[in-house]
């Protein structure tokens, strides 16, 4: 398929598109939505500064580590996560790279309602005035059938950016992040400059050092970092796919995620002062600590606080009030649908791994993401559901991303797929390696053991249908028995696969080209990836000769599975001149370029 041909030999076209594309996956409605009513339900009575600075904290010793492994395996491997598990544990753990959600577009779905509403508003009358006139707009929408339509037109829409490709995509987000991070500082500005607005960000910005005995406090400010900036969500790694050792791993790994949090905290002093500025202004009598508990509850299921408050604060500023409220929705839209083509992405590349065409399989995943996410859709109170549970998922997962990293090996990581293979990026340090293989994981482990006892002792007295061991909306047993379904599910997907063996997995694990670009000044052995591609029309057929030497792929359908997953995970060809080649790379976006380590025998 010429199609799916050009597709495949596709990479990012600069260093902008990367950034901006990368930014468009971490940057969404998570920041603006999510992360201001995270924060408000973590607020102490004098203030959030606790859940600030943890929060932050995990962006050091949980996010940009595991964003750094999602950039090198895709970087790497140059495939999305189940196949990368495939690669780097063997044929058994495909199932660790599954974990999915598909309820963000039905956010996305909200906000494309919500900038109709507002235009519409904007013209016939005026934009609400109270927070009763605002959240009966949101319970309108969320007790009728607009949610689910705009849910589909979310998923179409990100569908048709991405049937085309890394290039399509790659334009549209040049166009879609500059934008939203233009409006974002735009509606910044305007809020903080509002009467009594410092109240709402003082208050944001004061301790409470009794807060720090919260557990839920800890979960909830590393899974709100991990949904900030896609950490372990397996979202970068199809992005990572289409980057050459050029585009430089660990910076990306280390600035994209900073820039992700400066915009969540914008957004959050927006919200803050927004809603201060807004209540004070209407009821001086209200204290704060009633401000912050109105934060708090605001719309079913506490999910309406942006949605219910920004067009309150534009209400109030007349014409100007009026632009700038459709700018932040058209912001919100722009965040949620830059996101959303991510996850689209992501499962449209699996299928093409999988050998369907781009054509076929963008569709196909629109109607999976569309069927799965409609229930969510449907009833605010599964969408809550929803985001409980996926949230406190991205642990889970992480742990399966840092137990890819030790299957690999702790210098082969540093060494060979980061340090070696990356040209011009800065090296990654035995630091992060204790942070990635040891410091995470007890992190994750603590945190889960520390959030379960917390949750038992604190609901063993509550009514009934929000104890632990009910199954509620957001208890422990709902939460646990929905991730065993999955792996459960997972898991029987992948023994079927196991036996069946399709042609996927009966590829090596391991294929590339030898890379010999030795360093003139240093003399070390770089990594400088040859193309076949270069020097044969997509018809032509490798030589044995040249597969040998190069690295084609080679079908081990006739092995046993132990003796083929040995070979996969670092296999060692023989050559003719007595050396022996240690095959250490993953298949290009042409299917045949990746890169070796080269050792003497």
């Amino acid at each position: 398929d010429a199609f799916k041909m050009s597709e495949e030999k596709k990479e990012f076209s600069s260093t902008l598109g990367i950034v901006f594309s990368c930014m468009g996956t971490v940057v969404g409605t998570g920041n603006v939505w999510r992360f201001p009513r995270i924060a408000a339900q973590n607020s102490a009575s004098q203030g959030t500064l606790i859940f600030l600075i943890t929060w932050m904290l995990f962006l050091f010793i949980w996010s940009s580590p595991m964003l750094l492994i999602e950039y090198v395996i895709g970087r790497y491997y140059k495939k999305t996560p189940i196949q990368s598990f495939q690669r780097a544990m063997g044929d058994k753990f495909i199932w660790c790279g599954g974990w999915v959600s598909c309820y963000y577009a039905v956010i996305l779905g909200w906000c494309l309602y919500y900038l109709y509403e507002m235009i519409r508003l904007c013209i016939v009358s005026e934009l609400p005035q109270t927070e009763e006139e605002s959240a009966l707009i949101f319970d309108n929408l969320t007790n009728s059938a607009w949610p689910a339509l705009f849910h589909g037109l979310a998923i179409f829409l990100a569908g048709a950016c991405v049937i085309g490709g890394i290039t399509w995509i790659e334009k549209v987000n040049l166009v879609l992040v500059p934008t939203l991070l233009v409006i974002i500082v735009v509606t910044y500005t305007w809020s903080v400059l509002q009467p009594f607005g410092d109240y709402g960000i003082r208050f944001l910005f004061t301790p409470d050092v009794e807060s720090l005995s919260n557990a839920k406090l800890w979960v909830d400010a590393l899974t709100q970092n991990a949904f900030d900036t896609g950490a372990a969500m397996g979202l970068i790694v199809p992005y990572a796919t289409y980057m050459s050792a050029k585009n430089g791993v660990v910076k990306f790994a280390t600035m994209i995620p900073l820039m992700n949090n400066l915009v969540s905290l914008i957004c959050a002093i927006t919200i803050f002062g927004t809603v201060f500025s807004t209540l004070v202004n209407s009821n001086p009598s209200l204290s704060r600590t009633g401000i912050v508990e109105i934060i708090k509850t605001t719309g079913p299921a506490s999910t309406g606080l942006t949605f219910v408050w920004i067009p309150i604060l534009f209400g109030s500023l007349g014409v100007v009030g009026k632009l700038l409220c459709i700018m932040f929705f058209l912001c919100l839209c722009f965040a949620g649908l830059s996101t959303v083509i991510a996850d689209v992405e992501h499962t449209s590349q699996t299928l093409c791994n999988f050998g369907l065409s781009r054509r076929l399989a963008t569709p196909v995943c629109g109607l999976l993401m569309f069927s799965i996410g409609l229930p969510s859709a449907l009833s605010i109170q599964v969408l809550d559901n929803q985001d409980f549970i996926w949230g406190f998922a991205l642990l889970p997962s992480g742990l399966m991303f840092q137990a890819l990293v030790f299957k690999v090996g702790w210098n082969t990581f540093k060494e060979d797929m980061v340090n070696k293979y990356g040209i011009g990026d800065w090296p990654l340090t035995n630091v992060t390696m204790v942070i990635i293989l040891i410091v995470a994981p007890i992190e994750a482990i603590a945190l889960l053991i520390w959030w379960i006892y917390d949750e038992i002792s604190a609901t063993a007295d509550n009514d009934p249908g929000s104890r632990w061991y009910d199954f509620g909306l957001e208890t422990l047993m709902t939460c646990f028995v929905t991730w065993i379904a999955l792996i459960i599910l997972l898991v029987i997907c992948n023994v079927i696969a196991y036996h069946i063996r399709p042609s996927w997995m009966r590829q090596s694990n391991r294929v590339g080209d030898v890379s010999s670009t030795v360093d003139a000044e240093a003399g070390d052995i770089g990594m400088k990836s040859m193309s076949l591609d270069e020097k044969r029309t997509p018809g032509d057929e490798a030589s044995p000769i040249e597969a040998t030497e190069e690295g084609s792929n080679v079908d081990n359908s006739g092995s046993d599975p132990e003796t083929r997953d040995q070979e996969d995970n670092g296999s060692v060809t023989k050559r003719s001149d007595g050396q022996n080649f240690v095959i250490g790379g993953g298949q290009s976006n042409s299917g045949f370029i990746g890169e070796e380590s080269v050792a003497q025998s």
